[in-house]
């Protein structure tokens, strides 16, 4: 899997282009800048937006190739971001750390998805925010252009984030159909979920 993302970002090009992801960039504007946590974040694009809005970013991927777009990105803002390399097994989330936490097309493997968002619960400060927008189960149906895994247990349901995160109050929960336009691999109708929640 490290190899199959390290190829993918390796291109000099930025495979989800270097817009933040517009749902959360809505959310972050509703929210007082504080300390921000951004799991599996890719080539920067959320975490640099982030930063520029004032938060302090911590953000973590095990692709190597990745962390270098997002180093090269903040660069080019002018912004700071605490980029790791690390997986989900050794990064230390905190506890009560985070004003906020973002899952942008975080799909880790089934196995590993309640792991995450335990951990993320945990690392979330009392009154903290989670903003998450990935690809709802359905999304296996469309054009692979807009992207997403082929395999549905990587996938989303309202029913699974509702026992995931039933720990924090969910202000919103909602599967939608959008058109994606993130770069070359977000591209087209896709069926998302999207969920704004607080501890």
């Amino acid at each position: 899997m490290k190899e199959f993302w390290n190829e993918r970002y390796k291109a000099e090009e930025f495979a989800y282009g270097t817009k933040p992801n517009e749902f959360l960039a809505n959310k972050i504007e509703e929210l007082e800048p504080g300390k921000i946590l951004l799991p599996f974040e890719g080539e920067g694009r959320n975490a640099v937006f982030c930063s520029t809005q004032g938060w302090k970013v911590d953000a973590f991927d095990f692709s190597e190739a990745a962390k270098q777009k997002a180093e090269s990105l903040a660069k080019i803002k002018n912004v700071n971001v605490n980029y790791e390399i690390s997986d989900l097994h050794h990064y230390d989330f905190s506890e009560n750390t985070y004003d906020a936490a973002a899952l942008i097309f975080a799909h880790p493997p089934a196995d590993l998805r309640h792991v995450l968002h335990q951990n993320i619960i945990k690392s979330l400060k009392p009154g903290g925010t989670l903003i998450l927008e990935a690809f709802h189960v359905k999304q296996l149906h469309h054009n692979r252009a807009s992207g997403g895994p082929k395999n549905e247990e990587m996938l989303y349901t309202e029913a699974m984030l509702q026992q995931d995160f039933k720990a924090l109050q969910i202000l919103s929960l909602k599967h939608e159909v959008i058109e994606l336009q993130e770069g070359n691999f977000h591209k087209g109708k896709a069926e998302i979920i999207r969920l704004f929640a607080t501890k």
